[in-house]
């Protein structure tokens, strides 16, 4: 029988083998448009290689040199020499300031986060008798989710006797778009279906900055909150 690659492990599950797939410690950044993360990234002295191919501060090819050279010229501009691709060969580095490549990188993954948020939908369920602290709990979930251009489907649930007061269930649903107001708008209005409601909130252009002034860091997503699908969001939209 065949061996698994080396990037591959093993992990017994029973009397199966279920082969995994290890990443690879470091990524290549793209080096000719911005700077991306990087997992591991070595600077200045750290630096292994004997002789790399660097890229000046303005991005103009310096060519392959030795890595002493190629410290030395990026003293003469006193900033960093920054690995940025180092399964290249040879590696290419970077005559960067290490402080703002990080920053750099870290503005660009965030970015990145965001775009892969906005294709989800988040749910927040309530119930007609939410205590106070709780709904506020609920109200910071969805101003993080509404921050980072998510959708949010909001479901009330009616029990026993609440069912014969579904207007109390509509009150509430406004207090929540009040209390979300500069953070999202209604796209589907609250509808009743059966014992529940259920409306669809996206956000508003700036909300993002607003929960920063707000709360004074950016909104966190938290994974264990319930994700739907983009497919759910479709099927909540024609409600």
């Amino acid at each position: 029988m065949n061996q698994p690659s080396s990037r591959f492990s093993r992990r017994p599950i029973g009397r199966a083998v279920l082969l995994r797939r290890v990443p690879k410690p470091n990524a290549t950044l793209d080096v000719t448009g911005g700077l991306l993360i990087q997992q591991f990234v070595r600077v200045n002295q750290k630096i292994r290689a004997r002789e790399v191919r660097v890229i000046d501060p303005e991005g103009k090819q310096l060519g392959v040199m030795p890595t002493s050279q190629a410290l030395a010229a990026a003293q003469q501009h006193g900033m960093d020499l920054i690995e940025i691709s180092p399964n290249a060969n040879p590696p290419v580095c970077k005559i960067f300031d290490y402080g703002k490549f990080k920053y750099e990188a870290e503005k660009r993954e965030r970015e990145a986060r965001k775009h892969q948020h906005a294709s989800k939908l988040k749910e927040i369920k309530l119930r007609l008798n939410i205590d106070d602290h709780d709904y506020q709990t609920k109200l910071h979930h969805m101003r993080g989710f509404l921050a980072n251009a998510m959708k949010v489907k909001v479901s009330l649930f009616f029990r026993g006797r609440e069912n014969a007061r579904p207007e109390f269930g509509h009150e509430l649903m406004k207090r929540v778009v009040k209390d979300l107001e500069g953070y999202g708008h209604t796209e589907v209005m609250p509808k009743l279906m059966g014992k529940s409601l259920t409306m669809m909130l996206s956000a508003e252009r700036g909300a993002a900055k607003k929960y920063e002034a707000e709360f004074g860091r950016e909104a966190e997503v938290e994974d264990e909150v319930e994700t739907e699908t983009e497919t759910e969001v479709a099927e909540t939209e024609k409600i």
